[in-house]
């Protein structure tokens, strides 16, 4: 099989939410088919794509036929089962690698991934029990945030430890299941890198993106951030110094914390520090559907199929992205009569509290 796609080849989806949706929709664009694979019957990416496996990620015969179906595998989310990636990796291209979901799946073996390439994280320990939960908050102090190793999304699985906190109680409250505790990072602003690294290895990246949170759910990406231009240049650094350690191909997000401490001449100095890494499209990204040359879903398609990436280029001044959580996407119809507003609703059938239905994105042409 040629690594790279021709027009008319299919790329098969694992997930079926609004990334895949959006993903599949990116592929039609640029005369690619899209099969998505995913559990949910009613899977938002179902409405756009050409073709749809509804079953288990541990339905192995369906994942066979998955396989025999398409022409390149990639994925909207990385709680794919590893065992789910492999099988299928022995039978088409996946793209981000196995490597990109077990480095990421794992909030420890995720820090130790980073700390292992030299970039700075918070500091952290491996936390089994109650009584290592204990020995951990005495060498890294209070406050601290316990979080569950693995399936934590939009502030789940993570619990602030203060001073009077019952820590028994704490471990307890996350299902005894193995934990990792962090370091509370006094950090002045929270921002992203959206990159994407080719099948040739060449690499482009998106402004760095500041973003704003709301009860631990993304609320606003404005682009670019306000940070000076060489911790900046560090983020993008850094990102590009993850992409080629996992020989990554495709979309990668990286979180990161911008702290500020005093230089040698006592200066206030701006340093990154990496929160955590997300092998596929992101959230903070969806600013470059309307406000790039080249969005970060047409991006990873490109990748994904061998094709040469796109320009990252922004357009105006600045971009702000919105997020519309639960009832929020209600005010359609006031979005669409702003001027200049680009409306995404998901095609999700219930507005949920704090489920993401859909972003508004504004190009601006002033500095925000």
């Amino acid at each position: 099989m040629a690594e790279s796609l021709a027009p008319g080849d299919t790329i098969g989806i694992l997930g079926g939410g609004q990334l895949g949706r959006m993903l599949a929709t990116a592929a039609a664009q640029l005369g690619l088919k899209t099969h998505i694979f995913a559990p949910e019957a009613d899977s938002p990416a179902f409405d756009v794509s050409a073709a749809r496996t509804i079953a288990a990620y541990e339905d192995e015969t369906a994942l066979k036929a998955f396989a025999a179906a398409v022409d390149v595998v990639t994925y909207e989310f990385e709680n794919i089962p590893a065992a789910t990636a492999e099988l299928l990796a022995g039978l088409r291209p996946v793209r981000p690698g196995p490597a990109a979901l077990a480095a990421s799946q794992d909030r420890l073996t995720e820090k130790d991934f980073l700390t292992g390439l030299g970039i700075e994280t918070a500091p952290y320990l491996p936390v089994e029990d109650a009584g290592a939960l204990i020995r951990a908050v005495g060498k890294l102090g209070r406050p601290a945030i316990l979080k569950t190793r693995r399936f934590g999304y939009d502030g789940k699985g993570q619990v602030m430890i203060r001073e009077g906190s019952d820590l028994g109680a704490i471990f307890r409250s996350l299902g005894g299941a193995p934990a990792i505790l962090e370091g509370v990072v006094p950090f002045i602003k929270e921002v992203s890198v959206i990159g994407a690294r080719g099948l040739d290895g060449s690499f482009v990246a998106y402004d760095v993106t500041e973003n704003v949170h709301a009860n631990h759910i993304l609320s606003v990406s404005r682009a670019p951030a306000k940070i000076d231009a060489e911790a900046a240049e560090v983020a993008i650094a850094t990102a590009q110094k993850i992409a080629d350690a996992l020989d990554y191909v495709g979309v990668l997000g990286v979180e990161l914390f911008v702290t500020e401490e005093p230089d040698a001449d006592g200066r206030p100095r701006q340093t990154i520090r990496v929160n955590e890494i997300a092998p596929r499209v992101h959230n903070s990204g969806h600013w470059t559907l309307d406000g790039a040359v080249c969005s970060q879903f047409e991006q990873h398609i490109r990748a994904v199929a061998g094709w040469p990436l796109g320009l990252a280029r922004r357009h105006g001044a600045a971009v702000e992205m919105r997020n519309l959580i639960g009832e929020e996407a209600n005010a359609y119809a006031e979005i669409l009569r702003e001027p200049g507003a680009c409306l995404h609703l998901y095609g999700k059938a219930e507005a949920r509290p704090g489920r993401k239905m859909g972003h508004v994105t504004r190009i601006l042409d002033r500095d925000v």
